[in-house]
């Protein structure tokens, strides 16, 4: 996986703020010429930003105590940091040419509250814990959040007689990869969809290579059309069990049409599944 910042839905940090009154701390400075350290009292277990012009690296294999922030001149934005023991930690973030300050020892007394919420009214407090344990609900707005947003992994995609099936993003977060992916209809003709598959192939290799192939079943799917009609565009998110492909293998995301034979097989390279966003 390549070492770039987590996603996660930003609608979470938000609707805990407002769910404790609490207020996000003071301004971090960071640029491309130095390494900013925060250091957390505990190991920090996620770390998002808000804007591509900063970057926050941590170790996601082993928890560590801190994490290093980098900056391009830009807008400023948030950092949002979660510790394994579910201490939330907020922060604006600016670009400045020359900084003052290096390193950051972060108290437990900064933190803005825990991930799973801790109210005193009981029956508010019941309601919007749900909504952090209910799975359902985050897939739908983490999905949400990714059909908002304007990153591009590639230029991936494949057309025939019309339609054109596109994989715009594969995004990694929580153990799961979501596949955001556009089907296109630029025929006269509605496009009903039988089906959408994402599999696993392996790549031939001379003429008595067999090639073997494994349906990935998806944990969750979002905004899956039963009908793309003539000039629309329908965009959608496939939720999968994270996992890597040698080089031998390649995904293939096959559209099928309902009573039609508008159907696509699209190669995808193992090395956007090796390196999502």
């Amino acid at each position: 996986m390549k070492n770039s910042i987590l996603f996660a839905s930003l609608f979470l940090a938000s609707i805990l703020l407002e769910a404790q009154n609490i207020t996000p701390m003071d301004t971090i400075f960071a640029n491309d010429q130095k390494n900013v350290s925060l250091f957390f009292p505990n190991p920090v277990r996620q770390g998002i930003v808000g804007s591509d012009n900063f970057v926050f690296t941590y170790n996601r294999e082993k928890e560590q105590y801190f994490g290093l922030l980098q900056a391009k001149p830009g807008k400023p934005s948030n950092l949002l940091i979660i510790n394994s023991n579910g201490s939330i930690f907020t922060y604006i973030i600016s670009y400045k040419e020359q900084l003052e300050k290096l390193n950051y020892f972060i108290p437990q007394s900064e933190n803005i509250g825990f991930e799973q919420p801790r109210f005193t009214e009981s029956s508010d407090s019941t309601n919007v814990a749900n909504l952090f344990t209910d799975k359902t609900f985050y897939y739908e707005r983490f999905c949400s959040f990714l059909l908002t947003r304007k990153q591009h992994i590639g230029n991936i995609q494949k057309r025939k007689n019309g339609i054109v099936l596109s994989l715009e993003n594969i995004v990694f977060d929580k153990e799961e990869l979501y596949f955001v992916i556009k089907i296109e209809n630029k025929s006269s003709l509605d496009y009903d969809l039988n089906f959408l598959d994402i599999s696993t192939q392996t790549r031939k290799q001379g003429k008595k290579k067999s090639i073997q192939r494994i349906s990935q079943h998806p944990n969750f799917k979002y905004n899956v059309p039963t009908k793309v009609g003539e000039k629309e565009i329908k965009r959608m998110v496939y939720v999968l069990p994270k996992f890597s492909l040698s080089n031998d293998k390649m995904i293939v995301l096959e559209l099928n049409e309902k009573n039609g034979e508008r159907n696509i097989k699209m190669k995808v390279s193992n090395k956007y599944i090796n390196n999502p966003n």
